[in-house]
């Protein structure tokens, strides 16, 4: 997804197998969408769009969440050929489309201890402004996408997730799982972390990695430095 109607204009997001959106508008080769999930609007190339009913869109997207856990996969498609997926597509839509998924598979709300878990399969994965997969993700995109994968819906912005659960005063009160927001300058959230056990935190900074915390924020061991002021922390379930 971009921000504009061309391929030179900026990432904002992506969307992964069975990710399904309203087209708001459209000019030249290009749709201006919405996605169900979390409402976010964008420009895709209408190379990528296979049309679905509004009914059959709402039910892959709502009712038959069912995400594959491989970090990268094959459906076999309705002309017998096999078509890559990667982490946390929704497989759910094979059902509407005629596909064929044979892979592991997660649904239904998991456990909190299971976040983590899921968050440690981006480790290493490359830094990507507006990206959602392994092959490159935001500190956003990675946050939703854990969350989404447990069966838990979070929007895609930073920003926008802080809005979200209960505000925790300590580090120590927080769990792993929980997450821990920073701020600029200007006091504007601009960057999202995974909190795990010990004061440690997972999260995407040139890549998916894991640094310490403290009430400070993000201290980077190798510039032994702090690299991002702790805003705020968040319980999110």
């Amino acid at each position: 997804m971009r921000s504009d109607s061309f391929h030179e204009s900026e990432l904002v997001s992506q969307l992964l197998y069975g990710d399904c959106f309203k087209i708001l508008s459209s000019k030249n080769e290009w749709l201006q969408i919405k996605t169900l999930n979390d409402s976010y609007v964008g420009w895709i190339n209408d190379k990528q769009v296979k049309k679905i009913s509004k009914i059959n869109a709402e039910k892959i997207t709502f009712d038959h969440k069912i995400f594959s856990t491989r970090l990268i996969d094959y459906i076999e498609t309705d002309e017998n050929k096999l078509s890559s997926i990667v982490l946390g597509s929704n497989i759910g839509a094979c059902k509407y489309l005629g596909h064929k998924y044979d892979g592991p598979v997660t649904k239904k709300n998991k456990t909190k201890p299971n976040l983590t878990k899921v968050a440690s399969l981006y480790l290493n994965s490359p830094y990507l402004w507006g990206g959602k997969t392994p092959f490159g993700i935001d500190c956003s995109g990675l946050t939703q996408m854990v969350y989404r994968i447990n069966g838990y819906k979070i929007p895609r912005d930073a920003s926008q997730q802080s809005e979200f659960g209960e505000t925790l005063s300590f580090i120590e009160e927080s769990e792993p799982g929980d997450l821990a927001f920073f701020d600029d300058k200007e006091g504007k959230i601009t960057h999202v972390g995974i909190l795990l056990e010990n004061n440690y935190i997972l999260h995407a900074h040139g890549n998916v990695k894991i640094d310490r915390i403290d009430q400070t924020g993000i201290f980077n061991k190798e510039n032994q430095k702090h690299s991002h002021k702790l805003r705020i922390i968040k319980k999110i379930i």
